[in-house]
């Protein structure tokens, strides 16, 4: 069966140049790379067409006889030897060659930018840090400046950051060519992996800076002032953009993150914006009604009236007496919940007195009466 126009197989003008040839290739080995055609049974072979045709024609010796003679220019030894690119030394390798071009071609932007791209910063950034902050409920009601000290790593003085001795500016790695990869061919498949001499950064430093052992950053202590806003709860996050830690040999610096963690109080309780406190009551202030005074977050007092029977579990609002939003203009509300305080350690006098108020408080307990009232008649019916 006589061999197609290599022109016909690449899907290019004949006389076409390098750059349209190679366009035309990279389009055909990607619409026909038989990984992406399993179900074509005829994609290998279609695909070690192109590549046979494209590797004489990339070649302008070989571009030039085959223009003028056709296939007969490599039979008979006139090319010396082979008929393309799956065909000198048993293919394999001419195979391989053609898989990486196409890695190239699919990957090289996600790898930046494949071969070729040598000698660009490969400086990386610094790592984003947590700091988890501990703060009074008072201070998350009030917000305020506080002083923190982030241990972390800062750009080397010594260096300026560059990670080589007197500043000098690294070297384009030698083995990798500044990519930070290297690839390696195993049979048909072509393996990238980290450079080995750069670690992967592309630059190597001939002179290490003595201060930073050419990191380019020395770990130290800072002293930063964070702004705490009204209204934050526990989980609030501020970020401190560019106060992480400094990047490898003048890489941009992470991020700082602040977590705020709202210690609990004494006496008030959360809830979003909203507080709660439990105020207990004596009894005779809950039997009888009258004042009481309670505290408020922001360190005032508040008049409370009770009213004359009032039982525990009983709540009254002070609007406005809670916590500010942090994101809007309102303010929560306060909630006194009273709890009834039953009188201990009495005196045989009080004792007296509770007996004597006792005979003479039947009609003044509608819900016990109305409570034993239901028992007995639960009782009454079981009996019946």
């Amino acid at each position: 069966m006589a061999k197609r126009d290599y022109y016909e197989t690449l899907g290019a003008a004949k006389g076409a140049s390098a750059d349209e040839l190679k366009k035309a290739y990279r389009k055909k080995a990607k619409e026909l790379h038989p990984d992406r055609n399993k179900d074509n049974p005829d994609a290998e072979a279609q695909f070690k067409e192109v590549n046979e045709a494209y590797d004489v024609l990339k070649d302008a010796e070989k571009k030039a006889a085959y223009d003028r003679f056709g296939h007969a220019a490599f039979e008979g030894g006139m090319g010396g030897g082979g008929g393309g690119g799956f065909h000198r030394g048993g293919g394999q390798g001419d195979f391989a060659s053609a898989f990486s071009d196409v890695f190239d071609d699919l990957f090289g932007d996600m790898m930046g930018g494949g071969r070729g791209g040598g000698g660009r910063s490969r400086a990386a950034r610094g790592a984003d840090l947590r700091y988890n902050l501990r703060i009074s409920l008072e201070e998350a009601f009030n917000g305020q400046q506080k002083t923190i000290k982030v241990p972390t790593s800062v750009a080397c003085g010594s260096c300026d950051g560059s990670g080589a001795e007197g500043g000098a500016e690294p070297q384009v790695c030698p083995t990798c060519s500044g990519i930070g990869k290297v690839r390696a061919q195993q049979g048909f498949f072509t393996v990238e992996r980290t450079c080995p001499t750069c670690s992967g950064l592309g630059q190597i430093i001939q002179n290490p800076c003595k201060g930073c052992g050419g990191q380019g950053r020395v770990e130290k202590d800072r002293s930063l002032s964070v702004n705490i806003p009204a209204g934050v709860e526990t989980g609030t996050r501020i970020r401190l953009a560019g106060e992480g830690e400094a990047g490898m040999r003048g890489g941009p610096a992470g991020d700082l993150y602040i977590f705020i963690e709202v210690g609990k109080h004494d006496i008030f309780e959360r809830e979003d914006s909203d507080l709660f406190c439990r105020v207990p009551v004596s009894m005779t202030v809950a039997a009888m009604g009258g004042d009481i005074e309670v505290p408020t977050i922001d360190g005032g007092r508040s008049r409370v009236k009770i009213p004359a029977g009032s039982q525990s579990g009983r709540q009254m609002r002070l609007r406005g007496k809670g916590m500010p939003a942090l994101r809007g203009n309102h303010t929560g509300d306060m909630f006194i919940e009273l709890a009834v305080e039953t009188p201990v350690n009495l005196t045989a006098r009080q004792k007296e007195l509770l007996k004597e108020f006792e005979e003479l408080s039947e009609d003044n307990n509608p819900e016990s009466s109305s409570f034993f009232s239901s028992v007995k008649n639960f009782w009454d019916s079981m009996k019946g």
